[in-house]
């Protein structure tokens, strides 16, 4: 067996962050508590630059490299999810600074767990076997548990921190055991040689592989919070802090569309007819679902929970549009990338609004915010709009874009079930608008003015103009999800 040294220099931004969050992780042990603060910067500017020198791989590698004896890929796709991960997780920590720290969470335990998350969503882009794909997804696992549980002294976090953990745990175990049955029919875990080897594996292996591809799509459907694996999701986004919410629903999602398309659509092509099967209900049932729980909510957080199910429906009409369809996987992406931008913003309003001592996650709470703050109702109004795909905000295109791949494939039934989900989605993000503007404030509010740090204020501020930005001009940004999927 010949040993070939592998290509370190592709692997840059990831050695760097993994550098520095050992870095963070020791100088933070010797920070007084008064400069914790110092934490929180070395973090922020840790995402700056491994974004720049991911930048600068995008016009360097035009080519796709796979290097580390098969395990790791850069191509477009790794490149492009993570300069989106890179911008959400900078974008979720500037959102918690003020929350975790009036709440008297460890801010710095809070900062190097989420970066070491951010390390595993990168394992996971470049993954490019089976197992280096795992390793990434439990480096992003496990942080997340903990950040769940860091609110010690509330009773619904840890409660939610357990459910996640037990049913995180499930899933890893259900697709640990599907990489072991699709090893044990092919011999290898490299994508690229799963792929090559299943075109030339017997019919009698077939259910095998088939077997071995149910329990690996449980996997991923857990961690993306797709039906029937969405139980833990209502829960941990009620109980979480909100800033480990808006965490939880922004970028982790972006690294698992990710490898849904390593494992689907690059490792296993020879069954897709069995996989878009398996995603057209999962995909249906997550919207019906979604959608229609979503109604019966008063709580926000609880209902952007049911809301972000029906989005992943959403996402995996795409996917499953892919094959037949020159649009279906960038639609897929551009939908999910764009969603994510939405959900982080949705999030970071009831984060900023909520004071210490008293959260801001009841619908009732949102009633006569124009009066109140008239530009955070705004920057709400443009992110529900967005996610009821109201014009001319990103989520219609990202919708448009969907429904005509669906249309492409010959899929047609499809889109008119997806059109007929968004309308009844619609109905519960326009009703926290008709309470923003609409209704009067709480007696206990009346004539109090909502003040916000300038810093959170300028960060929302562009979150929302984005969404409207990329509404009006989403060539670029299709192009690019284009481009990384071509």
């Amino acid at each position: 067996m010949n040993f070939m040294m592998p290509v370190f220099s592709v692997a840059v931004p990831d050695i760097f962050l993994l550098c520095m969050v050992a870095f963070i992780l020791l100088v933070d042990v010797f920070l007084p508590e008064r400069k914790r603060i110092i934490t929180y910067f070395l973090v922020q500017g840790t995402l700056a630059i491994t974004f720049l020198l991911i930048v600068s791989q995008y016009r360097n590698y035009p080519s796709p490299i796979i290097t580390f004896s098969g395990h790791y890929v850069l191509d477009k796709l790794a490149i492009l999810l993570k300069m989106f991960i890179c911008v959400i997780s900078f974008f979720g920590f500037a959102y918690s600074r003020q929350y975790i720290q009036d709440r008297n969470i460890a801010r710095g335990e809070y900062y190097i767990l989420g970066l070491f998350a951010v390390l595993g969503m990168f394992v996971m882009s470049s993954g490019y076997s089976l197992l280096t794909i795992y390793l990434g997804l439990e480096l992003l696992s496990l942080p997340l548990y903990a950040m769940v549980a860091m609110q010690k002294d509330s009773a619904d976090a840890t409660e939610a921190a357990m459910k996640y953990f037990v049913m995180g745990a499930l899933a890893s175990g259900m697709l640990l055991y599907g990489i072991s049955m699709v090893y044990g029919a092919t011999g290898v875990v490299q994508i690229l040689e799963i792929g090559n080897r299943l075109m030339n594996v017997p019919m009698g292996q077939s259910s095998v592989v088939i077997l071995g591809l149910v329990f690996i799509l449980a996997g991923l459907i857990f961690k993306l919070g797709a039906v029937p694996f969405h139980m833990w999701v209502p829960d941990v986004y009620q109980g979480a802090p909100t800033s480990t919410t808006l965490f939880i629903a922004s970028a982790p999602k972006i690294a698992a569309f990710g490898i849904m398309m390593r494992i689907l659509v690059e490792a296993l092509p020879s069954v897709q007819s069995q996989w878009v099967n398996m995603l057209i209900v999962v995909a249906v049932l997550s919207m019906f679902s979604g959608n229609v729980l979503a109604i019966a909510q008063t709580n926000i957080k609880r209902m952007l929970a049911y809301s972000s199910i029906a989005h992943i429906g959403y996402m995996l009409l795409g996917i499953l549009a892919g094959p037949n369809s020159a649009e279906g996987y960038s639609a897929a992406m551009f939908y999910m990338s764009t969603y994510v931008i939405v959900a982080v913003g949705a999030f970071a309003i009831i984060a900023i609004l909520s004071k210490a001592g008293m959260e801001f996650d009841q619908l009732d709470d949102f009633r006569g915010l124009n009066a109140r703050n008239p530009w955070l109702a705004f920057v709400m109004l443009l992110l529900m709009f967005s996610m009821a795909g109201v014009p001319p905000t990103v989520g219609f295109f990202a919708k448009l874009g969907l429904l005509e791949a669906l249309v492409e494939a010959h899929l047609v039934w499809l889109a008119a079930v997806a059109l007929l989900f968004a309308i009844i989605g619609a109905y519960y993000y326009l009703r926290v608008v008709m309470l923003m503007y609409f209704e009067e404030p709480a007696p206990l509010f009346q004539g109090t003015r909502i003040r916000v740090a300038p810093d959170m204020m300028i960060a929302v501020s562009i979150n929302g103009i984005a969404v409207l930005a990329l509404g009006l001009l989403p060539s670029s940004f299709i192009d690019m999800c284009r481009i990384s999927l071509s």
